[in-house]
């Protein structure tokens, strides 16, 4: 069979290598590859544990919040650290930003260009662009004259000889099907969402001093209270707060919601493909911050054959990796999985150096382990908590869901695909959202009630605590579900272990051959032009890759890749 290479996998974060193996056009059997080697695990051990986050914090540069926080959370397990409510408050409504700002990213800046073609949206009429905005939702900007101004600056571009931010695309792709004024439409969103995203990260500026990597801390929040203060969280602050949360849930409803039904009704037959595993997972998002307080925002799921009926709960017991088909080897040998309290990160190449022409698929071949639940591949991220929201009638899914789907004439089955995933980050982007309302009411209810505490020092010392402990930190992250394992021992980290959403979905074959998400959701794409691989970018785009979180690498050699 043929083999088509797609390496690297642009507008994602990090370094990602797709192998597909096609017959006949179609893809048979596909491979996913981290090309880059994490080491924040070895970076970390011997370390203080009150400073794991500022470490874990630098895995990525776009999902800095959520891995700072799984740390802290780790560390506050093992240790066994309350915090005040108001922290609690203030981290939940930092990680409901990273929600919102990162979905919104993904769909207008990293997935919308597999849809969309800004070459046709100079063809398109801005009056009648403005009509089917206007007929869409009732967002302040859809004027003729707003589209025009779009119109020119892209014009401006292509008469210069370059598409800029637009470069390098599949433009004359078959698979190309919105109207030009539409084209025009989500090409103007687009422009919109750059200016919006960069504004709406000012809440971690506020609570966390800075953007990207804040400030936290083990024990609470380094983010001071008081009212009468100009160097605090005053009610100036706080009422900035309140109108990013608004602009949040203004864009989510008016703009991005309305563009996905609109671009989902021009290409229903990708509601249709790209499911892969039929099994979901979710860690869990706790309602507090500790998962051992059994209260959850969003509840531990686990979705198997698409039984929705039948929701399991999840055992952490059960969460283990294999290094079979990973540049790793284990003490108990590599066709053996470990659980990551007992975790090891030895590192063991054994691929090509690059350039290279194919991966060695029957051996190792990608520095991505392969984590399994109860020895099951399952994909993880928005899907999969939409999936068990909808299952247990949680935060509206079920209608949110069933009136999207109505909507798009699409029976519940729809969800199971590329674009499924898609609508699924959407709806989970409302969800976020409208919870951030709730989460400042109760944060401004406190303060106003003279309750300022946002930090628990009471084991701050590590003369208090135990002599050996483990914690796990769990929470959902955009991507999907993300868990920090810790060992503590002698005041200092014995071992350090982090299983992010990429390695989950982007995981090479486990001991048994199984494939993971993104492998399992290639198999049956028909390719209309394998040498540009359009169908390939819209899938495992819509799984928003972040090789970054999985893989890492420093080194001081120039190394180049063939790009097929």
């Amino acid at each position: 069979m043929k083999r088509v290479v797609v390496d690297p996998v642009t507008r994602i974060e990090g370094h990602l290598r797709i192998e597909a193996e096609v017959k006949n056009g179609v893809i048979k059997r596909a491979y996913s590859s981290g090309t880059m080697v994490r080491g924040i695990e070895i970076i970390l051990k011997g370390r203080d544990p009150r400073e794991a986050w500022a470490f874990a914090q630098r895995i990525c540069g776009v999902c800095t919040t959520v891995h700072a926080f799984a740390s802290i959370r780790a560390v506050e397990d093992a240790l066994n650290i309350s915090i005040p409510e108001n922290a609690s408050l203030i981290r939940k409504l930092m990680i409901g930003t990273i929600f919102v700002h990162d979905h919104v990213v993904h769909f207008y800046h990293l997935h919308a260009l597999d849809w969309v073609n800004p070459v046709q949206a100079l063809k398109a009429d801005p009056v009648k662009t403005s009509e089917i905005a206007r007929k869409l939702s009732d967002y302040e900007k859809s004027t003729p004259g707003y589209f025009k101004e779009v119109q020119k600056k892209i014009l401006k571009q292509v008469e210069r000889g370059q598409l800029g931010i637009f470069n390098k695309g599949y433009w004359n792709h078959p698979e190309y099907k919105l109207p030009p004024e539409l084209n025009l439409m989500f090409i103007s969103h687009y422009l919109d969402a750059l200016d919006w995203q960069a504004k709406i990260v000012q809440v971690h500026t506020i609570f966390g001093g800075k953007n990207p990597h804040p400030n936290f801390a083990v024990g609470g929040m380094p983010s001071p209270i008081n009212p009468e203060s100009d160097t605090t969280i005053n009610m100036e602050k706080l009422n900035r707060v309140k109108s990013l949360v608004d602009e949040m849930n203004y864009f989510t409803e008016k703009v991005y919601l309305p563009d996905l039904i609109a671009l989902g009704s021009f290409y229903k037959e990708w509601f249709f493909k790209g499911e892969g595993l039929g099994n979901f997972l979710v860690l869990g998002e706790p309602e507090g911050d500790s998962h051992r307080e059994g209260r959850w925002f969003i509840p531990p799921t686990f979705i198997k054959n698409r039984n929705l009926e039948e929701p399991e709960e999840v055992d952490l017991k059960e969460v283990k990796e294999y290094v079979t088909h990973s540049w790793y080897k284990y003490s108990v040998g590599d066709d053996k999985p470990l659980h990551p309290w007992e975790g090891e990160t030895v590192l063991n190449y054994t691929g090509p150096e690059p350039p290279y022409e194919y991966l060695n698929v029957e051996g190792k071949y990608s520095w991505l382990k392969a984590p399994r639940y109860k020895e099951h591949s399952a994909e993880v991220g928005p899907l999969s908590r939409i999936l068990a929201m909808y299952a247990r009638d949680l935060h509206n899914a079920r209608e949110l869901v069933e009136d999207s789907l109505k909507k798009l004439e699409l029976p519940r089955e729809a969800l199971f695909s590329t674009l499924g995933r898609t609508l699924a980050r959407g709806l989970e982007t409302y969800i976020y959202a409208n919870a951030m309302k709730g989460w400042f009411d109760k944060l401004l209810k406190n303060v106003k009630e003279g309750n300022y505490d946002v930090f628990n020092d009471e084991k701050w010392e590590p003369s208090t605590w135990p002599r050996e402990a483990k914690g796990v930190g769990i929470m959902e992250a955009p991507r999907g579900s993300l868990s920090h394992w810790v060992h503590i021992k002698n005041g200092k980290i014995e071992n350090y272990q982090a299983v992010v959403p990429t390695t989950w979905n982007g995981s090479p074959r486990d001991a048994k051959g199984q494939p993971s998400a993104y492998e399992a959701s290639l198999v049956g794409h028909e390719l209309k032009n394998p040498k540009e691989p359009l169908e390939i970018l819209r899938t495992i785009h819509s799984f928003d890759p972040c090789l970054a979180c999985a893989v890492h690498l420093y080194g001081d050699e120039d190394i180049s890749v063939k790009v097929i």
